[in-house]
């Protein structure tokens, strides 16, 4: 954001917001606000039943795991108890992955966890205590050190995220690049050592390309003599989800925070609500207009057995859904003065067990096959918009020879 001159555009989120301070579950036909402070971890808080405190108890004196890799579900399970792995993990689960706990790798979603534990034999302690002396990054940008002071929760651009976007063309435009936007790559082939694209529209050939493409959909450009590497990626699962924004006039919310998730349990089809207009007021519109945006994400992992096929999904069908949701949920029963419904097919890729063996396969094969591939985004190490940048600047680093 910074290098793209965008810094003035910044809409953050700062520590002491509403939206960063309160997080809601929706469980028992009730919100539920989750606990923060001392006072939330020494007394039992809805939807809890016992202090929180007891669940770090348990951490403190439970062995550290000796397996590669377990469910996130387990994780939790084994190291909290069976409340947090089922209402809160769970929760976390669907509102980040859009997936289910049961099925997902701790190791490769939340690698910190992971890592916690292994390092200190148990998860708090190896959150509170990091990774010791020597491993502070180097010189970080002002904006960085300003997000750090702040304590930002999240952050988002006056125009949209899709500023980004626009700021990557507009910076890399006057550079030499040639742009070639929504142009599908049909076939990826590689000879004496190039690589030659066939796109729509012409052909094009590199020496090294950088895939950001989703995992299945590079498997389907491979050449033949790629298939062992084509195997692998298809095997990267994505979850599908229906993003309904509903935004009222003249609304007003129960409860003041980022949203609420729902867990499995309470209801498959919906994952949860977010509470746009709490964080970002400055997108509601016409300022001096009272106005309400939320935004209702359904399916996930339950898409099929939810809503059938996301293909053929009726938004008609996802709209009343989401209707529904935001009238029993926070006591919104008007008509929308505005709908958007989109069904974002295969858009979360999904890290189930035995992710990061996937992931040494694949490393492995482009080594032994002295492939100049990349591979970069979403499917692979982080799917928040921070992991895909992080993991694009660390690839580029490799091809410099010198790590960012």
């Amino acid at each position: 954001v910074s290098e793209l001159g965008l810094a003035g555009d910044i809409l953050p989120v700062p520590g002491d917001h509403p939206a960063s301070r309160n997080r809601f579950l929706y469980l028992g036909g009730a919100l539920h606000r989750l606990p923060s402070g001392l006072g939330g971890l020494l007394r039992a808080v809805p939807p809890f039943s016992r202090a929180l405190l007891w669940s770090g108890v348990r951490d403190l004196l439970t062995p550290a795991g000796t397996g590669p890799d377990e469910s996130a579900h387990a994780f939790a399970q084994r190291r909290f108890g069976p409340e947090v792995a089922d209402v809160a993990v769970d929760s976390l689960c669907r509102g980040v992955f859009a997936g289910d706990s049961r099925t997902l790798s701790v190791r490769s979603c939340f690698p910190a966890l992971f890592q916690a534990e292994r390092r200190r034999g148990s998860v708090l302690l190896g959150l509170a205590l990091g990774h010791g002396a020597g491993s502070r990054p180097g010189p970080e940008a002002e904006l960085v050190r300003r997000a750090r002071a702040e304590r930002w929760s999240q952050w988002s651009l006056r125009g949209g995220m899709e500023t980004l976007a626009r700021g990557l063309v507009a910076f890399v435009s006057p550079r030499g690049a040639e742009l070639r936007s929504h142009t599908p790559l049909r076939h990826l082939c590689h000879r004496r050592g190039r690589w030659q694209l066939t796109l729509a529209d012409g052909t094009i050939t590199a020496d090294h390309v950088v895939s950001a493409l989703p995992a299945a959909a590079l498997a389907e450009a491979l050449p033949a003599e790629a298939e062992p590497l084509a195997r692998e990626l298809r095997l990267i699962p994505a979850a599908s989800v229906a993003v309904v924004n509903l935004q009222y006039e003249g609304a007003a919310l129960p409860v003041t925070g980022f949203g609420h998730l729902v867990p499995s349990s309470e209801d498959p089809a919906l994952l949860g609500i977010v509470y746009d207009s709490v964080a970002f007021p400055e997108h509601d519109g016409t300022p001096g207009t009272p106005s309400l945006r939320l935004t209702v994400m359904l399916g996930g992992a339950w898409f099929h057995q939810s809503f059938g096929d996301p293909a053929a999904a009726a938004p008609e069908l996802l709209l009343r859904r989401a209707r529904a949701a935001v009238s029993d949920h926070l006591g919104l029963a008007g008509t929308p003065a505005r709908a958007i419904v989109r069904v974002q097919q295969d858009c979360i890729p999904q890290y189930t067990l035995g992710h990061w063996e996937r992931l040494e396969r694949i490393q492995r094969f482009l080594k032994e096959r002295e492939l100049p591939l990349s591979l970069i985004g979403a499917s692979y190490s982080g799917v928040s918009v921070n992991d895909c940048i992080a993991s694009a600047k660390a690839a580029v680093g490799r091809l410099l020879g010198s790590l960012p």
